[in-house]
């Protein structure tokens, strides 16, 4: 089974890359959902432990953690980042596993883990090769402004939240640059994908 750790920062197009190679055949492990499950079912009490550093402020209707008021805090402060990745990060590499020992059984022949902050958590070590998706900067925020609805200063807030591009560049194996269309996107994953299937 060949594992490969598909990342890239906000409105690269990670998301994209992501849905080509599932339609292509690809198992992927969304680390996104898998934190969203985590929480929805406040497995190993991990809400108690958000509400605890956080406060009531995070969420809705008394259980309901509010996401978007969760992200404006973090994406605006690395210490409180910290805090929420100490909390979550265990909990998800223990999921990563588990589902990794899943697909391993069930045969399938490549294993994608989708996950912006897969270099961050150290979960590269999981993977045989890390894929990161590039875009430019100033083509990354407009994305992000038009996707999100959100003004420049809160776009590039977003964007410097994240380990640099260039630091996620220097761990991969492959670079994809995602600064042109969909079809150009589409073509590029494509010979990837020829090349990993046979490999396999």
């Amino acid at each position: 089974m060949k594992v490969i750790g598909l990342t890239g920062n906000i409105a690269s197009g990670k998301s994209s890359v992501s849905n080509i190679l599932k339609d292509l055949g690809a198992k992927i492990i969304d680390m996104d959902d898998i934190a969203k499950e985590i929480q929805n079912l406040n497995y190993r009490g991990v809400l108690d432990k958000i509400r605890e550093t956080f406060g009531d402020s995070v969420f809705q209707n008394g259980n309901m953690l509010d996401r978007r008021a969760l992200g404006k805090i973090v994406f605006s402060n690395k210490n409180m980042l910290e805090k929420l990745n100490s909390i979550m990060i265990p909990i998800m590499t223990e999921r990563l596993l588990e589902e990794l020992e899943k697909a391993k059984r069930k045969g399938f022949d490549v294993v994608i883990v989708d996950a912006a902050i897969l270099i961050e958590a150290n979960w590269d070590r999981f993977v045989d090769e890390v894929w990161v998706v590039y875009t430019p900067k100033e083509l990354q925020v407009r994305r992000l402004m038009e996707r999100e609805n959100i003004d420049k200063e809160l776009a590039l807030e977003r964007v410097s939240s994240q380990m640099p591009i260039e630091e996620k560049i220097k761990r991969a194996n492959v670079v994809i640059d995602n600064s042109g269309d969909f079809n150009e996107l589409r073509n590029k994953v494509l010979e990837l994908w020829e090349r990993v299937k046979s490999s396999t």
